[in-house]
């Protein structure tokens, strides 16, 4: 908590704080008090600053400026208890100083007056514009919804919060923990509830998977499609952990499971590239052909399409029509290594030297990091989202 106080104090909240739309008070002490204090924050001198917001209020009690300076240095001293006092105070005369809310609402939380900070966070927060504040506050405000176990109220906070700081590690990882703990509780309901059921079976699969135990998966969604074939998206999710099986039945059956998949669902653009990558197994280019356009078709914006037909082209050497497949591949999935990787194949083969150096650099920068990922994953236990082989790119 003491970094996060030091990266508050780095926003310039002490001097900010003092900037409200108040008359300009008559009384020339008044003002060379204020003057002095404002100059003692600027200058780093926030214990000189605190004597004077305090000679001001002998003079003037109302001020709020004087409040607000005074409770916001009582507050990095420690003092709570005196600094909620005097914030408090400051939003009595003015109810719209959304910063004072927000600090008053830290104070509280820090005097265990749960209720009372999470309704001052609750209604500042969505009225702070400074992003750091904001975020500040955000991640206060989900401490206490965490720590009362409402994690649907957390989890809104921290959706806000991703959006502004899509990169941060400290978000990522709150975001992570609440959803964690929310599929937790989501499964602990389900297997109460439905214990034999073909969502709990099926959920099960899902765990499986991620744990790298893809037989076990299997097992579990045979039973699932004894229970409801009927699922949707069941035969695709079926199919692709069969696909990841060296068993020849279990290629066969992972065909029969993609077709049953586009029976059920003819807009299944997913399936019709499985089937691609099928018939291109079997040297079948023509049908390859006819599954990958097909899904571009229902999906133009699917980077896995412009991929697979992409390579598809180069294969029936037309490398001039596969070139602006891998390019919008590239602006639709720029961290997919693959792609950058076959564009660059391409320029190279069109004689475009630079900016085939240029993709080819991006798709090693990219295999790095998804070998280190890869070694997290191993660290963890758990099962990276598996990619189609592509024999031409380097492993």
């Amino acid at each position: 908590m003491v970094n996060r106080v030091i990266r508050f104090m780095v926003l310039g909240l002490l001097g900010s704080l003092l900037a409200f739309s108040q008359p300009v008070t008559p009384n020339p002490r008044v003002e060379t008090h204020l003057r002095q204090a404002q100059e003692f924050l600027k200058a780093g001198k926030p214990d000189l600053a605190l004597g004077e917001f305090r000679e001001l209020l002998k003079l003037e009690p109302n001020n709020i400026e004087a409040r607000n300076g005074l409770g916001t240095l009582l507050y990095f001293h420690g003092d709570f208890e005196n600094s909620a006092q005097e914030l408090r105070a400051a939003l009595k005369s003015n109810p719209s100083l959304w910063k004072t809310q927000t600090l008053l609402g830290m104070c509280e939380k820090r005097l265990g007056q749960m209720v009372r900070a999470r309704a001052d966070l609750e209604k500042a927060f969505p009225k702070l514009q400074e992003e750091k504040l904001r975020v500040e506050a955000g991640l206060e405000l989900i401490e206490i919804d965490y720590g009362t176990g409402d994690l649907d109220k957390a989890a809104s906070v921290v959706a806000v919060l991703k959006q502004l700081r899509p990169a941060d590690p400290e978000i990522l990882y709150t975001a992570h923990r609440i959803h964690s703990e929310q599929a937790d509780a989501d499964m602990l309901g389900l297997a109460m509830v439905a214990p034999n059921s073909a969502q709990m079976h099926r959920l099960m699969a899902t765990q499986m998977i991620r744990q790298g135990n893809s037989e076990g998966a299997i097992r579990q969604y045979r039973e699932v499609l004894k229970l409801d074939p009927t699922l949707p998206g069941l035969h695709y999710e079926f199919a692709e952990v069969l696909t990841g099986s060296s068993a020849p039945a279990d290629q066969a059956q992972a065909e029969q499971e993609y077709r049953a998949s586009l029976a059920r669902s003819p807009f299944d653009e997913k399936s019709e590239c499985r089937l691609g990558a099928i018939a291109v197994g079997r040297g079948d280019l023509k049908e390859a052909y006819a599954h990958y356009s097909r899904a571009l078709e229902l999906q133009p914006d699917d980077a896995e399409a412009n991929l697979d037909l992409g390579k598809l082209l180069v294969a029936m050497d037309q490398a001039d029509k596969a070139a602006p497949l891998f390019e919008r591949a590239v602006k639709l999935e720029p961290y997919d290594a693959v792609a950058h990787f076959r564009l660059g194949s391409v320029y190279r083969q069109m004689g475009r030297a630079e900016d085939s150096r240029r993709e080819l650099a991006e798709f090693q920068h990219l295999k790095e990091m998804k070998e280190r990922l890869r070694a997290i994953y191993k660290e963890m236990r758990l099962e990276m989202k598996r990619e189609p082989a592509d024999a031409d790119v380097p492993q």
